[in-house]
């Protein structure tokens, strides 16, 4: 009996926290819609911190550009079966087309499952500098990540002269979210495109891959974390071949119209 007890009773400890989980759960929909953000928050944090021996173990033997797709497709795997969250895509092979700046819509931090179902082989994410000194940060490092800093615009001009530098020499994409922050609304819309991105993309000459999330407010927003599919379409690549600083403002209109005529067909 003793043995018994010293086995099932650590067990019966572990299970409490989630017994209480459910419980409140089960009380409200916004006790349901809490207690899956805190799962998410807390999956998101785990994988990201659980990969940080992977992205040094890939960053070794010269794979760091291949972390990004390996952690993005675990993540995945876990929200789909945890959170009954599935992407459908359509146009994924033009994901194939590398290297390429990779620009997609921001509505929220479930966007970290789109770039999970979506985030090629050799490629790495553009993210602004303070995501670096988050519990992230280590992980992003030694992921390839590009942080750019905002705030000061020389250095924000080298960090993209030397990214594009990276990814035609290492035939690498860059992942990106162009509006440089989320707008969540009821409605399909955007908000206007930062032009660093279309810049990196003249300057290295690389095509620009639109990718369009379709607005995910009926399963996402204050109060409400619901279960759903979730369409995405990739775009055809835009190319940048003989464009030059000039036509960065046309451009940036060009894409985001494309994107936008998207959002609100899908």
């Amino acid at each position: 009996m003793s043995f018994l007890v010293a086995v099932f009773k650590p067990l019966a400890y572990f299970s409490l926290p989630i017994i209480l989980l459910r419980s409140i759960a089960a009380t409200s929909p916004v006790g349901r819609y809490y207690v899956r953000v805190a799962l998410y928050i807390g999956t998101l944090v785990s994988v990201a911190s659980c990969s940080i021996v992977a992205a040094a173990g890939m960053s070794v033997i010269g794979r760091r550009f291949d972390v990004s797709y390996v952690v993005a497709r675990t993540f995945y795997a876990i929200t789909k079966r945890t959170f009954a969250l599935q992407i459908e895509v359509e146009g994924e092979e033009h994901l194939s087309t590398r290297p390429a700046v990779l620009m997609a819509n921001h509505q929220s931090m479930l966007d970290v499952v789109v770039v999970g179902r979506l985030m090629p082989k050799q490629s790495a994410i553009m993210a602004k500098k303070s995501l670096q000194y988050t519990p992230l940060g280590p992980f992003m490092t030694m992921a390839g990540t590009i942080f750019i800093d905002r705030g000061n615009n020389t250095r924000a001009v080298r960090s993209l002269e030397a990214a594009g530098e990276t990814m035609k020499a290492e035939k690498v994409s860059i992942w990106m979210f162009p509006e440089g922050t989320r707008h969540m609304s009821e409605s399909p819309d955007m908000l206007p495109l930062k032009k660093g991105g279309f810049h990196l993309a003249i300057n290295a000459g690389i095509p620009i891959i639109p990718i369009v999330t379709e607005n995910y407010w009926r399963i996402y927003r204050k109060g409400v974390f619901d279960e759903g599919t979730i369409k995405v379409r990739v775009l055809p690549p835009i190319p940048t071949v003989g464009l030059t600083p000039a036509d960065v403002g046309s451009l940036t209109t060009r894409v985001r119209d494309q994107m936008l005529e998207a959002l609100r067909e899908i």
